[in-house]
């Protein structure tokens, strides 16, 4: 379960960012994961709550966004946005694609008090 590690980490961030900024507390959270990074969103919702408990960011609402990941059609010689490993081209529909840098799990904002 690796959406465990990946949140110690974001909360690593997010405690640094509230500290520097003098917050009492955390009241929400922005992150992102890419669509092919292999992050299962009900593991790292727990996985969040759960290492965030006895910290500034216990009970923070926590919003989450996909961002489609980049891939290359062989097929048809395009870029093109995909959702999941088994989609196929959104332009020839084909299924020669090689994905191309999908970010795993990117902090994007936190709101503080």
């Amino acid at each position: 379960m690796h959406e465990l590690s990946l949140c110690q980490s974001a909360l690593q961030l997010i405690e640094q960012q509230a500290l520097a900024h003098h917050a009492r507390r955390v009241t929400a959270v922005w992150l992102e994961m890419g669509a092919l990074s292999c992050i299962e969103e009900g593991a790292l919702r727990f996985s969040f709550a759960s290492v965030c408990r006895r910290t500034l960011a216990e009970g923070c609402r926590l919003e989450l966004t996909v961002k489609p990941a980049k891939a290359w059609c062989w097929q048809c010689a395009k870029a093109v946005s995909v959702e999941r490993h088994t989609d196929g081209c959104p332009i020839c529909g084909g299924y020669t694609l090689r994905a191309q840098d999908d970010a795993g799990l990117q902090l994007k904002q936190i709101e503080v008090e």
